[in-house]
């Protein structure tokens, strides 16, 4: 197998395991009627890659499942949205007091069990602190279109102490000698590290970064029993700290993750940190993106005096939150030289059978590709 397809293989993989965690699961739709399906129900433009195939087809059936997918809004929906938003951002935190937060001294205390935040820099957030919404877009709804859900750190990697702590032998970085790499921005405390080196344990010469703001949510990483240095490097990293170096050089990387972590980032730093992000990929690497969409409930729950700029909130906890459209996708991704394979908003409808309450929720996903040769 030449470098080529052992590089497409890995992608798939990576691709699975990345699907697996958002509850994407790309089952065959072909089998569904969609052609009888009432407009109301279906996507006007269907994904080019299926992001489950859950469709609800009668309304009265919609508390028999925790979540529906490729949901279409009504013209009075999207109205309510667009008028909640305009409500919830008519007050704006004064740019004096944004000033003041992004100097403020960022404390963290991380423990196994729960993870305390003060007020956190506009350009960063603390990625081991996982928003309740952000969770359920990251593992999926229990009922939602089948699949299992991460729920913890019990995996089936069990490795003796000595494989666990030596390091693979390099050259000059670690992972030097591997063929395939990949790196997680924002690993928090390890939910998607490690079910990746779980594949990645039968795919000899393949290596995987991972880094986050909070040096404590790194040490939980380092200090789990499924943890492999021969295999993973796990280090601190702030993706906004401009002329900070990662520990591998550009031109290194076959996939980037960035799932959750760009909506985090102030606006004005957006384009830079995805512009380093690109200079790390090989020709032909992958760059993964996953993130918030307009109108996705989330944002529709902000109180007044939540809102920094347009479409850029803070929650209680100091982290930040902004919301995608696939246009401001496509530009910043387009913008740091990426050809863009895949770009859509995944719409879905979430049901709280107890309350008897539904919620949409709007996610915007894509794959950009560095090209083989630059212009």
């Amino acid at each position: 197998m030449n470098n080529i397809e052992c590089r497409e293989r890995a992608l798939k993989i990576i691709v699975q395991v990345l699907a697996k965690m958002n509850a994407i699961w790309r089952k065959s739709v072909s089998c569904l009627r969609i052609g009888k399906v009432p407009h109301r129900y279906k996507s006007g433009c269907h994904p080019t890659v299926p992001l489950g195939s859950r469709i609800l087809t009668d309304p009265n059936k919609v508390f028999e499942h925790n979540m529906w997918d490729h949901i279409q809004w009504s013209e009075e929906e999207e109205a309510a949205a667009r008028k909640k938003v305009e409500e919830n951002s008519a007050v704006q935190i004064l740019l004096e007091e944004q000033v003041d937060r992004k100097s403020t001294t960022n404390t963290r205390e991380l423990s196994l069990n729960h993870v305390k935040t003060n007020m956190a820099s506009c350009l960063s957030r603390t990625h081991c602190s996982i928003p309740e919404e952000e969770e359920e877009a990251m593992t999926g709804n229990a009922g939602s279109s089948g699949g299992p859900r991460w729920t913890g750190f019990d995996f089936s990697i069990q490795d003796s102490e000595e494989h666990r702590k030596t390091p693979l032998k390099t050259d000059l970085f670690p992972g030097g000698s591997a063929t395939f790499r990949i790196l997680e921005v924002g690993c928090g405390a390890g939910n998607s590290v490690f079910p990746i080196l779980n594949i990645l344990q039968n795919m000899p010469g393949s290596f995987l970064y991972c880094c986050d703001f909070s040096s404590e949510a790194v040490e939980l990483v380092k200090s789990h029993p499924s943890y492999r240095a021969a295999q993973c490097s796990a280090f601190v990293h702030d993706v906004c700290a401009d002329g900070v170096a990662y520990p591998f050089p550009d031109g290194t990387l076959d996939v980037g993750l960035l799932v959750f972590v760009l909506s985090s980032v102030h606006p004005d730093r957006m384009q830079s940190v995805v512009n380093r992000l690109s200079k790390l990929l090989k020709p032909g690497g992958m760059l993964l993106f996953r993130d918030y969409g307009r109108y996705d409930k989330t944002q529709l729950r902000f109180k007044k005096g939540c809102c920094l700029s347009e479409n850029f909130y803070v929650r209680g906890d100091g982290t930040r939150a902004y919301f995608f459209t696939r246009g401001e996708v496509h530009t910043i991704f387009c913008k740091a030289g990426l050809d863009e394979k895949q770009n859509l908003v995944d719409r879905r409808l979430q049901v709280n059978r107890k309350k008897q309450v539904k919620m949409h929720r709007v996610w915007v996903q894509g794959k950009f590709q560095k090209p083989l040769h630059s212009n």
